[in-house]
């Protein structure tokens, strides 16, 4: 299936306080139902009130954690899109919360190919971070260091980040 077949008429909230970053995903995102919030109390009012698909949550600004929960509890696959809490640490926290990515700002370019890896992923029966590795690994050697994941070697291990 293309990557517009997957993502075609997906329901996606966007919460980011940032205005130029909610104008570019929606754009990238055009063929999703896209629904947007700039405050943490929008974003939860619309994860409680209405079925999203997927939820694109930055961290910094808007409470990303908590809605990192709600959407957990909602069964709405969360991805964390982050410049400012971009660290291996607020990685691995994301994903022990239950995170399908954690995407740099600086590769939101790129958003639709990781969206489509997580829904690819799901039909599948895979884990959602399978090739997450894969179209990250690189990136996060360049920006900490090329043993970057030797401090939490048990993670990255346990969750299997490699297939």
């Amino acid at each position: 299936m293309t990557e517009e077949g997957l993502l075609q008429g997906k329901k996606v909230l966007i919460v980011d306080d940032e205005p130029d970053v909610l104008e570019t995903l929606e754009e990238l995102l055009q063929v999703c139902k896209i629904s947007r919030a700039r405050r943490f109390e929008d974003a939860k009012k619309l994860l409680q009130s209405e079925h999203f698909d997927i939820a694109i949550l930055d961290i910094m600004g808007v409470r990303g954690y908590d809605l990192l929960d709600l959407a957990v509890k909602k069964n709405v696959i969360p991805v964390m899109l982050t410049a400012h809490a971009l660290s291996v640490d607020d990685t691995v926290k994301s994903f022990r919360r239950g995170a399908a990515s954690y995407i740099p700002k600086d590769e939101m370019t790129r958003i639709a190919v990781f969206l489509n890896d997580i829904l690819e992923a799901k039909e599948k029966g895979r884990k959602p971070w399978w090739r997450w590795m894969e179209r990250l690994g690189t990136y996060y050697e360049r920006k900490f260091g090329s043993n970057w994941q030797e401090r939490d070697k048990e993670f990255w291990d346990k969750y299997n980040f490699y297939s």
